[in-house]
């Protein structure tokens, strides 16, 4: 089977400028920092101590994915297109957007209009509700953590923007609610975590949760309307996203294939699997 690759260039107040040694270093507008990056097992173009000499932030990262930054501003803005988007220093070597998704961006945008309804599952800061609502698309935003709710909210407002309906919930049970009730969508993004552990202490793993997710969201699309799922994890291939689409998707117009970016260097980091289906 023939692999599709999407490869993401970056936009004017993002840049991956290089990548190499576990490490990516990287411009968000004026501000550049050096994260840790698992896909970045090569050599990289120049040195650590040539992105130390450019670099305001650097995270150094301690147990359990989490650590610490050092360096400065902790909080500052970027523009994506229209839009201004706050980024902040977290525990976890997030900024609170993920730059590879601008190619979902682009394509949101140019399938949505003031007559559409769009649902943003596990959505983050929520720049893809952002880009759904700018187009005047109905929008419903939903994540289980308040925070992320709040900073949502606050590029929303940054960006001078209203009336997007926020939803604090697990996102399969709002979705599977949402289907018993009939409401209907015209796009829906989905980008799952690959594991975690829920507010009852329940546990997540996408492995077991992903058939669930495309049939509700095979029952939420109207028809023409669009689904794109993003998965980083490795106990999810290619062939289980297409058959399981399959199975819900039967005659609809599907493409699966591979995540990337490229380095102003020209290395190439990879950032799991992308599904795009019209149905």
């Amino acid at each position: 089977m023939q692999v599709k690759k999407w490869i993401n260039e970056g936009f004017s107040d993002y840049e991956l400028v290089d990548a190499g040694g576990g490490l990516k270093f990287e411009r968000w507008k004026n501000v550049h920092t050096i994260r840790p990056e698992l896909q970045a097992y090569f050599k990289s173009e120049h040195s650590l101590s040539n992105w130390k000499a450019k670099s305001n932030l650097e995270f150094s990262e301690g147990k359990n994915q989490s650590g610490v930054w050092k360096g400065e501003p902790n909080k500052w803005h970027i523009n994506y297109e229209n839009l201004t988007l706050k980024l902040e220093c977290t525990k976890f070597k997030h900024v609170g957007i993920f730059p590879e998704q601008a190619i979902n961006w682009t394509y949101i945008k140019s399938h949505l209009d003031a007559s559409k309804r769009f649902l943003n599952l596990f959505a983050y800061t929520g720049v893809a509700s952002l880009v759904a609502r700018s187009t005047g698309a109905e929008v419903v935003h939903v994540d289980s953590v308040k925070h992320l709710i709040s900073w949502a909210k606050e590029n929303m407002e940054l960006s001078n923007l209203s009336e997007i309906k926020w939803v604090l919930e697990d996102a399969l049970k709002f979705a599977q609610r949402e289907a018993k009730r009939g409401n209907k969508y015209d796009g829906i993004v989905m980008d799952p975590p690959a594991w975690g552990i829920g507010a009852k202490g329940e546990k997540w793993k996408i492995e077991q949760k992903l058939p669930e997710l495309i049939e509700v969201a095979s029952q939420l699309l109207n028809p023409g309307g669009f689904l794109i799922l993003n998965t980083y994890s490795p106990r999810v291939s290619i062939e289980t996203i297409r058959g399981i689409t399959e199975n819900h998707f039967p005659e609809s117009n599907m493409e699966v294939g591979e995540l990337w970016s490229v380095s102003t260097t020209k290395k190439r980091l990879f950032h799991g699997y992308l599904m795009r289906v019209v149905k």
